[in-house]
């Protein structure tokens, strides 16, 4: 869909702009709203709607300035893109970023006004939680406007649980390929991120027998884990600890030049998106023997739960889904196994074939 169909002819508006999208690496809509009433400041980006309409959460995180918010959620946003094509979804990429400290600056005001701020969209962007908002904020978003997946009441509710479900079988898939039979099963993982999706991922390792060692920045996240799974192990960081699977559950970008070649970890699955730094990352990961499941592969339970009140299917339905993502990592491997391409390069050939399938070979 060309850009310029969905800027809106009232655009500037109640604080509103739309970022000229030939500087966003191909995305269709980038609008960032100030509201003076509120504080709120936020940008939505719709990367591409081939697929459907663009879905994708609400990230609150304080950010040093705009212009790092705006780098991040053209990150993001696309990688949603990849992420709902990659899952078979009829939906396209969104993302959107409020910035600010959720801890001290979240207010049912703000929220409201950036319900109010997604609404303009008309259901080109549909919102869901992420980092810094909850279901409950969810509720108070879809106050303002019926286009929020995710909510506590009316909804199906907060999507943590799915995501690392998702995460876990990608997982497993992945050690089985590298260890056999026995999986995760006696394997050490370090777990980075303590929070809505990496406290429940602790939880199925633990279940599988896994030897968990557990980092985050926020020691009540650590303890309240710690609590409700005796006898894991905790550590100031995981990365070049002497673990078998680095599983990224916080913020993105953690696997870079400088990290890389420490890593000691052979398998690296996690929640968090967008793990790497640069695209050389992969070709990093791959020269040195170590197996990345991309992260839009991976995380995608959370996406399959919420798009069920967008697509309608059963919530038995939904959770054969989510265990099928450790069916798609495996026929990635596969693919893959002759060491011609990546696991990632196999992926992004399902995921180019997928959109140009929607455009008519234009993707």
């Amino acid at each position: 869909m060309c850009a310029a169909l969905l800027i809106k002819p009232d655009m500037g508006r109640d604080g509103t702009f739309d970022v000229d999208v030939d500087q966003t690496s191909g995305h269709e809509l980038v609008r960032i709203i100030r509201d003076r009433d509120t504080g709120l400041r936020a940008i939505v980006a719709i990367h591409d709607s081939s697929l459907g309409p663009a879905l994708g959460g609400t990230r609150f995180f304080p950010y040093r300035d705009e212009k790092e918010a705006l780098t991040d959620v053209l990150r993001l946003s696309e990688g949603m893109t990849l992420k709902a094509a990659a899952a078979g979804l009829p939906l396209g990429g969104g993302k959107a970023v409020i910035i600010g400290d959720p801890r001290t600056g979240k207010s049912r005001e703000l929220l409201e006004a950036y319900g109010r701020f997604v609404d303009m969209f008309e259901g080109q962007y549909i919102t869901a939680g992420d980092v810094g908002t909850t279901a409950s904020d969810m509720d108070i978003i879809g106050s303002q406007t019926r286009w929020v997946v995710g909510r506590n009441t009316g909804g199906s509710g907060d999507s943590g649980f799915s995501t690392a479900l998702g995460v876990y079988s990608a997982m497993q898939a992945g050690a089985l390929h590298l260890w056999g039979s026995a999986g995760l099963s006696g394997r050490s993982v370090g777990v980075e991120g303590a929070g809505k999706v990496g406290g429940q991922l602790v939880r199925l390792l633990v279940d599988a027998g896994a030897k968990v060692v557990l980092a985050d920045r926020d020691p009540e996240a650590v303890e309240r884990t710690v609590q409700a799974n005796p006898g894991i192990a905790t550590a100031s960081a995981v990365l070049d600890q002497g673990i078998d699977v680095y599983a990224p559950c916080a913020l993105g970008a953690t696997l870079n030049e400088t990290t890389i070649p420490s890593l000691r970890a052979r398998l690296v699955c996690g929640a968090a998106n967008n793990q790497l730094l640069t695209a050389e990352g992969e070709s990093q990961l791959h020269a040195q023997g170590t197996l990345w499941i991309p992260d839009y592969v991976a995380n995608a339970g959370g996406l399959i739960q919420v798009s069920s009140e967008v697509c309608d299917p059963g919530a038995e339905e939904v959770t054969t889904r989510i265990a099928m993502i450790g069916a798609a990592v495996t026929e990635m491997l596969s693919t893959a196994r002759d060491g011609s391409k990546t696991p990632a390069m196999a992926a992004r050939e399902i995921v180019q074939r997928r959109l140009a399938d929607a455009t008519g070979g234009r993707a």
